[in-house]
């Protein structure tokens, strides 16, 4: 059975990481059923329409300058966890790191059982934490429909961006919400690309994120001795904010971008986003898809305020410079946000 393979998969976990990162996308993959990505010539060239067509309305609309990735990728399921698993290792880099070699105030590493615990509860600690990447991968799989890759935090600062779009869910998603499945692959076409021109209106941006995530990691782990400092707050709230900033102009923008007959689809992926089983609604709560729920709703009654107030091409101001991205109290108060920036 293959939800025993992928018991299995994440019991054998080893190695000198928090994280056996094979075993948890081997395990996600063996409970994860692939899809079929068996598509057409036409269907294929629908999607490549669907992002040329994204790119082009959106620069119109919103007068933003942006590339897309070079290569758009349609994946099944396994596809997507093989493509992300390097995204959460790059996360989670830093502690495993700190956790590998803590050190001493000089450095040194101190490898007694009083500092290091012993080894059975640091391979019980890795298979807990397998585990629980397996089921992370193996859930958003499942349900993730598409994805703009900005590379954060890449080895290669210069490497390519990246754009996927994972054919069984849009697939069964339009048929569960009972919508036309090229306007919906259009539709979802439409928001990854919206994301593409956020990050290409403003290079600093993964900059800024990068170092908001790293100042809260060392927090955590890079205390004198690898003893944690705790989370900075401040470093969480402006990635927060800037996240939230993310989403909602994407929600925004996409609408306003797509064509005047939208309203149907956004219902439908807002009572998506909030619904399902008592399980997937767990799950959504364990990997914390309620507060990016939340990101896209804040974040887009702020956006869409600001454009009723100024025009959706005002509201692209926020991504001329990281001073310009509004705080966690103007995200709630879009009016001094105006006042301030004045787009």
């Amino acid at each position: 059975m293959a939800i025993l393979r992928s018991v299995r998969a994440v019991a054998e976990a080893e190695g000198p990481g928090v994280v056996d990162w094979d075993r948890a996308a081997s395990a996600a993959k063996e409970a994860t059923d692939p899809g079929s990505i068996a598509i057409s010539d036409a269907e294929r060239a629908g999607y490549a329409a669907d992002v040329r067509d994204a790119r082009s309305r959106l620069t119109e609309v919103a007068g933003i300058e942006f590339d897309v990735p070079d290569t758009v990728e349609v994946q099944n399921r396994h596809h997507w966890i093989d493509a992300s698993v390097g995204t959460f290792r790059r996360v989670m880099d830093p502690i495993e790191a700190a956790a590998a070699d803590p050190g001493g105030p000089d450095g040194t590493f101190d490898a007694t059982p009083a500092k290091r615990g012993p080894a059975f509860a640091q391979d019980v600690s890795r298979v807990a934490n397998t585990g629980s990447m397996a089921f992370a991968l193996g859930f958003l799989s499942r349900n993730v429909l598409g994805q703009y890759d900005p590379l954060l935090l890449a080895d290669e600062p210069d490497a390519d961006h990246g754009l996927y779009f994972v054919h069984p869910n849009i697939v069964a998603v339009a048929s569960a919400l009972d919508v036309d499945y090229p306007r919906f692959r259009r539709w979802i076409a439409f928001h990854e690309v919206t994301h593409a021109a956020e990050f290409g209106a403003a290079p600093w941006l993964p900059e800024y994120l990068e170092s908001r995530v790293e100042r809260g990691v060392e927090g955590m782990v890079g205390g004198e001795g690898g003893v944690s400092r705790g989370l900075d707050p401040d470093a969480f709230a402006e990635l927060q904010a800037a996240m939230t900033a993310v989403e909602g102009y994407a929600e925004v923008l996409m609408d306003r971008a797509f064509d005047g007959e939208y309203a149907d689809l956004r219902a439908k992926l807002d009572e998506r986003r909030g619904g399902g089983g008592p399980v997937r609604r767990l799950a959504q709560r364990l990997l914390g898809l309620g507060l990016k729920r939340r990101q896209y709703e804040r974040g887009a009654a702020f956006f869409r305020h600001v454009a009723d107030e100024r025009g959706i091409e005002a509201a692209g101001a926020v991504w001329e410079r990281a001073e310009n991205l509004p705080t966690g109290d103007e995200l709630d108060d879009p009016d001094a946000w105006i006042a301030r920036v004045d787009p």
